[in-house]
């Protein structure tokens, strides 16, 4: 293999990475001009969606899974707990790191923020097929495990 073959597959990623961003915020911003999102800030929404699909998480958990700063985390969970969205409770696997859960009234806001993310991205699907979206699954999903393999040195 010549080095220049060995060269475009990293470029051919770069070019993944440098529309995936783009993508995610041109998605999000869409739905917020479409319909308000109840006053959910992107980060608040991410800890509620993270509560619904995986049940109580501590601030921690929720940074690890979203490669996130804990800070951020804690700051969006307690802009979230004023707005009575989720509650803090105690964790007996760990003293000091709460287990944070949806209220009913988290649950209901989710629900609606996904219910109209769904309904746009209906509009915008176009012409994707089933196949051509089980492709970017599978490569999208593949490349954030061989991230989370790579040595950053």
């Amino acid at each position: 293999m010549s080095e220049t073959d060995r060269g475009r597959p990293t470029d051919r990623l770069t070019e993944v990475f440098d529309l995936v961003g783009p993508l995610y915020r041109r998605a999000q911003r869409k739905v917020e001009l479409d319909a308000p999102i109840e006053g959910l800030s992107v980060g608040v929404r991410a800890v509620l969606h993270l509560l619904r699909a995986h049940g109580p998480m501590t601030v921690p958990q929720m940074g690890r899974e979203q490669a996130l700063s804990r800070q951020f985390v804690q700051r969006m969970t307690n802009d979230a707990a004023a707005r009575g969205l989720v509650a803090l409770g105690p964790n007996p696997a760990h003293k000091k790191s709460s287990l944070v859960r949806l209220t009913e009234e988290g649950r209901a806001a989710i629900d609606a923020v996904l219910a109209r993310e769904r309904a746009v991205l209906r509009r915008i699907g176009g012409d994707l097929t089933d196949a051509e979206i089980d492709a970017c699954l599978r490569v999208l999903s593949r490349l954030l495990r061989l991230l989370d393999d790579v040595d950053v040195d």
